[in-house]
């Protein structure tokens, strides 16, 4: 059985399954998932910036990320999609931050949390890959609609989170108001990062996207 081919579901495994759920995280079998979706699209990343987006096969991503045809198409749809997994990232992390934090908490202290986890630290470390992967999607229309198509998916997710701290219902027009700025405020300051003579850094660009729209209030 080769890395990537999905495990049968043993009673140990079922066991695992159970006690991760219990602790709050995804059981190994979708922590698997996850890190081949996000193999992936790293490998794709690298090899878009290395050849450009309409020289690259998935044939190229497959045979550079070690999986098969098979595979690949299990977890994207097309080759666009695969970057999926790198596009969702950062706004994901900031939907989950916020949402787990009370909602007496301001917005700002969630953005925090999401630039100090490990793998936001990492990733900055070495900011020039994520720059190249922005500057990437807005250069090439089908990764940008797939860019456009992220966000909208994570704005649905941060409705009821921002419900919860505003008290109004999450299908009301200020709560979807306030969504749509949150994400835009954070879309603004990625793209702004990503220029080449942009010197602050990304948290710093965050802060001052959310505070020029009053949004570090919430």
């Amino acid at each position: 059985m080769g890395p990537y081919e999905r495990t049968p579901v043993t009673r140990d495994a079922e066991g695992d399954i159970g006690m991760a759920a219990e602790r709050g995280r995804p059981p190994l079998t979708e922590r698997r998932r996850q890190e081949t979706r996000v193999e992936i699209a790293e490998t794709a990343a690298a090899l878009f910036a290395e050849r450009g987006y309409e020289a690259t096969t998935v044939e190229d991503i497959t045979a550079a990320a070690g999986v098969s045809l098979r595979t690949f198409y299990r977890y994207c749809s097309s080759k666009e999609d695969a970057l999926t997994p790198l596009v969702t990232s950062g706004v994901g992390q900031l939907v989950d931050a916020l949402a787990a934090q009370p909602a007496d908490e301001p917005l700002i202290a969630a953005v925090e949390r999401v630039f100090t986890t490990p793998m936001s630290e990492r990733r900055l470390a070495d900011a020039e890959p994520g720059r190249a992967l922005v500057r990437l999607m807005g250069g090439v229309p089908a990764l940008r609609s797939r860019w456009l198509a992220a966000v909208q998916e994570m704005r649905d997710r941060l409705l009821p989170v921002l419900a919860a701290r505003t008290g109004r219902p999450a299908d009301s027009l200020e709560v979807r108001l306030l969504a749509g700025a949150v994400l835009d405020a954070f879309t603004a300051a990625v793209e702004q990062w990503a220029g080449p003579d942009e010197a602050e850094d990304l948290l710093v660009l965050t802060r001052r996207a959310l505070a020029f729209l009053r949004l570090d209030e919430l």
